[in-house]
């Protein structure tokens, strides 16, 4: 992968929309024959989309490159964070709001931002050497 092929909003669009594919693919296949909720379907979509944001971001700042130095283990554990934070974080907002009746798309907009938020959280937390920088 290049990153002078596509822009980052390139990279981002492709990612995000191969990560709802799988997902999609994942949801129909897996866990809708096991009887997985409709509403928490995006819980999955969540999930696979939060290291994409996260990852594209890193890979493109040159400021942040001394990221990818970082021991194998330790990048692995990240990309676990933030899958589990995505899950975690998702699928709370969406078993809390469940009873409001509210629409489809507010709870799913209300839980990718409880979902995101929460992921990038947890690799803020484990990484905030990379965003001291910011300011300067």
């Amino acid at each position: 992968m290049d990153k002078e092929t596509l822009p980052r909003w390139g990279w981002l669009l492709l990612g995000l929309i191969a990560a709802a594919f799988i997902a999609g693919m994942f949801n129909f296949t897996v866990l809708r024959p096991r009887g997985l909720a409709e509403e928490f379907e995006v819980v999955t979509t969540i999930t696979l989309m939060a290291p994409i944001l996260i990852y594209v971001g890193l890979w493109y700042d040159e400021h942040r490159q001394p990221y990818w130095e970082q021991s194998r283990a330790h990048i692995v554990g990240d990309v676990v964070f933030v899958l589990a934070g995505a899950l975690t974080g998702s699928a709370a907002v969406v078993a809390m709001i469940g009873g409001f009746d509210l629409s489809r798309i507010i709870t799913d907009i209300l839980a990718m931002v409880g979902g995101f938020l929460f992921a990038w959280g947890l690799f803020w937390w484990r990484n905030t050497e990379i965003y001291s920088t910011d300011g300067e």
